[in-house]
């Protein structure tokens, strides 16, 4: 059974920077792409970031220059690398995992998710 469990949230002010981490236990197939996500309080979940099992990357617009996916293979274990941050990236951020072969930021691509990490950044 896959499990995705999310750290490295917490309260930040603007400018700042965060490293999320998402460790991954159980059988992930190798196709499987590995993404962030995030919703925002009153607001639909929304893709921020995913790599493929090549380690190609995409990100939203609104992260793009300021957030950083990548995955060390040997710990199983995703990143998200975030700096600069804004008030607007105040959301609770999911790690997931799916999305056989196709490299997207659709959530209903992806499988499995996790519980999720608080990121709240103040002006």
């Amino acid at each position: 059974q896959v499990q995705l469990v999310e750290s490295g949230g917490g309260s930040v002010q603007a400018g700042g920077s965060l490293r999320l981490s998402c460790a991954a236990s159980g059988y992930i197939d190798s196709t499987y792409c590995m993404g962030w996500f995030r919703q925002a309080s009153g607001k639909e979940r929304e893709g921020v970031a995913a790599i493929d099992s090549d380690g190609s990357t995409t990100y939203a617009n609104s992260v793009k220059g300021r957030f950083t996916i990548s995955k060390d293979y040997d710990k199983n274990t995703l990143y998200l690398q975030m700096n600069s941050l804004k008030p607007e990236d105040t959301a609770m951020y999911y790690c997931a995992a799916g999305s056989k072969w196709i490299l997207t930021l659709r959530e209903s691509e992806y499988t499995y998710w996790g519980q999720g990490t608080q990121v709240s950044v103040s002006s």
